[in-house]
């Protein structure tokens, strides 16, 4: 189940808020916990079970980490890996184990003897719920948090539907207060639900309408290839991607909102970045954010030299590039990405400071674009073709007539997306947003956005989300 589904937002969504209320205080945790495991036994059921092992064994190993921390320190950090490497297998196994296979497969003495397994599906979110299993394990290792005892707040945090297939990915000290201690009230509700539906309209209206975009450019790539569609096939796919993940971050925060949760903002406009080291610090922030606290730091982060920060660098983004999935591009995107980031961190971001902000940008956006099209092939030729035609490699020519007239016909969208990557519109709202018009107005724009959104949905079949499969 997604939240950009009518189902969920005239079924499941009415009923848990009416549940979550309707109970006392005390029970609001375990009513989130089982609508939680109902929300993702939605498609595949049979891996509520697996998520139930790997919160169990990580609240388990919480017990044996806090029983020795003060006492048997080498006890204390054999009961730490235990919790970790149970919980990472389960990830690596569904997520690496056929990648690995395949790619073992290609070796000619092991033809025939690696064998992908048929019918293994990855579980849902397990790539999002299992960093933050790990989160708590490593916290309370640290001492940068108490051990959990209830078992139900416990799985409350792992399974709490708004972020449990797509993220912001939670740390457990960021919320381990709000499990059990957390105060509803209406300012935050109507928060919640002002932000869930800018969420949905950036989901539905936008993000939806590019990647239908982009995948009407990249397939006319197949039979009229031409620059203006390779560039066109670059600007959607770079629109879609954003709208589509920080509208259902957006989404999640609003949820969470609703239910007395304040989670960490995942996005801060990302495209208006003038490094490739500014874009990651506002695009997908809970990720970058954990591989940092978790891999990066521990490694020795920039403390032991240039040498080892870059070999630290190659770790994180290896990992970040595999994280996304099990397949060639991805890793190939997250070499391209540590390439740039070592070459900023050498010499470059010196001059792009004195660069004209102008030209920085644009040398931001340029990189941006070209890494997406890594990351949205992982046909590697089928993106090498779109990048080529950047540059009218392969190509018929710079447009064609169809070309130009889809383009044009889709400029009144990309327009509305360039703006709305930018500050621009909430600095306008933060203006006028006392203001008693727009007070009386807002709850309107709420329930006009949602009836458009319905509409949108019920009309058409088509409303991908990229994230959903990580």
């Amino acid at each position: 189940m997604v939240f950009s589904s009518l189902i969920f937002l005239f079924a499941y969504l009415i009923l848990t808020l009416a549940l979550y209320y309707v109970v006392p205080r005390k029970w609001r945790n375990v009513v989130l916990f089982v609508v939680s495991l109902l929300f993702y036994g939605w498609g595949e059921p049979v891996y509520i079970a697996l998520m139930l092992v790997s919160i169990t064994v990580a609240y388990v190993g919480g017990f044996f980490i806090d029983k020795y921390r003060h006492t048997a320190p080498k006890k204390c950090k054999a009961a730490m890996i235990v919790s970790l490497a149970l919980n990472l297998s389960f990830l690596l196994f569904f997520k690496y184990f056929n990648f690995t296979m395949e790619t073992l497969s290609l070796i000619p003495f092991l033809q025939g003897v690696a064998k992908p397994i048929e019918g293994l599906s990855l579980p849902i979110g397990i790539s999002f719920y299992t960093f933050q299993i790990m989160s708590y394990t490593i916290d309370l290792y640290r001492y940068e948090t108490e051990v959990q005892k209830n078992y139900i707040a416990f799985g409350t945090y792992v399974t709490l539907f708004p972020q449990l297939i797509a993220g912001p990915i939670v740390r457990y000290r960021d919320v381990d207060d709000q499990l059990m201690g957390r105060r509803e009230s209406v300012a935050d509700f109507a928060a919640g639900v002002r932000r869930f539906c800018a969420g949905l309209a950036k989901k539905v209206l936008l993000g939806d309408a590019a990647a239908a975009a982009f995948a009407y450019f990249s397939e006319a790539a197949g039979f009229e290839h031409t620059a203006l569609g390779a560039w066109m096939t670059v600007i959607c796919y770079t629109l879609h991607i954003y709208y589509d993940f920080s509208g259902y971050s957006d989404m999640a925060i609003g949820l969470g909102k609703m239910f007395g949760f304040h989670f960490v903002e995942n996005f801060d406009y990302p495209y208006i970045s003038r490094s490739i080291t500014e874009f990651w610090r506002r695009w997908h922030i809970t990720l970058s954010t954990w591989f940092r606290e978790y891999v990066y730091i521990p490694l020795g982060g920039n403390r032991k030299g240039k040498a080892r920060q870059y070999l630290n660098l190659a770790v994180v983004w290896l990992l970040t590039g595999l994280w996304h999935g099990a397949s060639w591009n991805f890793v190939l995107w997250g070499v391209y990405f540590l390439v740039i980031l070592i070459i900023e961190k050498a010499f470059l971001l010196k001059l792009l400071d004195k660069l004209p902000r102008v030209f920085a940008h644009a040398y931001a956006l340029l990189l941006i674009g070209i890494g997406w099209i890594i990351f949205a092939f992982p046909n590697l030729s089928e993106g090498w073709n779109i990048f080529a035609g950047l540059f009218g490699a392969g190509t018929v020519g710079f447009a064609s007539p169809v070309i130009v007239y889809e383009a044009l016909r889709y400029l009144p969208l990309l327009a509305i997306c360039f703006v709305g990557a930018t500050p621009l519109p909430k600095k306008m709202f933060e203006k006028i947003k006392d203001k008693p018009v727009v007070m009386y107005a807002t709850p309107v724009l709420c329930a006009a956005i949602l009836v458009l959104c319905t509409a949108y949905l019920v009309d058409s079949t088509f409303s991908p989300f990229l994230y959903y499969i990580f």
